[in-house]
């Protein structure tokens, strides 16, 4: 049977258990004709990138589908007719991935990144950027050490 990946989008409206409901009746209703949900990930609650049925945020939920093209078919209209589900797209994909998708794995990588240093602060919207005296970059001294050579050179000849 050829293998799906279906992402849908509930409303923000609803909680968790109802986004799991949604989902098991997906899962249901691929398994009572024949078919397999390979793989099942709730990304959580997210923001869309623009306004979808007056909803600014939306709970995203992977679905890994092995089932036959009747059977997403029928999975899609039911989608459609529910009034929880935003939008959702199936692809037909080669293979299904094991491993945690992307947003997944972004997230734990946000938990554990550390946070150190994060270079200098820029300058201000008037400053150059260089206070005078309080400088360590090494150019700076180097010509300031030479202008206060030259200078003193200029003061011996008068």
């Amino acid at each position: 049977m050829p293998l799906y990946e279906c992402v849908l989008i509930a409303r923000s409206e609803i909680t968790q258990q109802q986004v799991d409901t949604i989902a098991d009746a997906v899962t249901a209703q691929v398994e009572s004709e024949s078919g397999a949900v390979k793989k099942r990930e709730y990304w959580g609650l997210r923001n869309l990138a623009y306004r979808i049925k007056k909803n600014r945020k939306g709970h995203y939920v992977l679905l890994g589908l092995d089932a036959e093209p009747a059977t997403i078919s029928e999975m899609e209209r039911q989608l459609g007719l529910n009034e929880d589900v935003l939008r959702f797209m199936t692809v037909r994909v080669e293979d299904i991935d094991e491993a945690p998708s992307a947003p997944l794995a972004r997230r734990g990588e946000d938990r554990d990144r550390d946070r150190g240093f994060r270079g200098p602060k820029p300058a201000g919207r008037f400053d150059s950027g260089r206070r005078r005296g309080a400088d360590d970059r090494e150019e700076y001294r180097a010509r300031d050490e030479y202008r206060s050579d030259r200078d003193e050179d200029q003061n011996e000849e008068n």
